[in-house]
């Protein structure tokens, strides 16, 4: 049974830091890339970042780039998502999925989502 767990969201300060994790079990960790996905308030899901099967390629949306650092450690089958110098727009409930194609995919190749993990940035 796939599942993915999300931790580490929580409230900061602007310009502040968090750690989100993702740990993933039920299927081989490494042969998939994995993504984050996020849904701020009132908004649709907007996606932010991925990171290939063997950590060799990752991508990142505009809005998040140069601040957001996307890693993994297949031997823990765990994705983080590193968020640094924090807006108060990036507040949002945080998802990691699975992506079940070859690449990055859209939305509708995701084919597991963790319940997600809520950050909040305010001072």
């Amino acid at each position: 049974q796939v599942q993915l767990v999300e931790s580490w969201g929580g409230l900061a300060q602007p310009g502040g830091s968090l750690r989100l994790s993702c740990a993933a079990s039920g299927f081989m960790f490494k042969n998939y890339a994995m993504i984050w996905v996020r849904q701020a308030p009132g908004k649709g899901l907007e996606w932010v970042s991925g990171v290939s099967g063997d950590e060799s390629d990752n991508t990142y949306a505009d809005s998040v780039k140069g601040r957001f650092t996307i890693s993994r450690d297949n031997a823990k089958s765990t994705v983080f998502l590193e968020m640094n110098s924090l807006k108060p727009e990036d507040t949002a409930l945080y998802f990691c999925a699975k992506v079940s194609v070859m690449g990055w995919g859209t939305l509708r190749d995701y084919d597991y989502w963790g319940q997600g993990t809520q950050v909040t940035v305010s001072a």
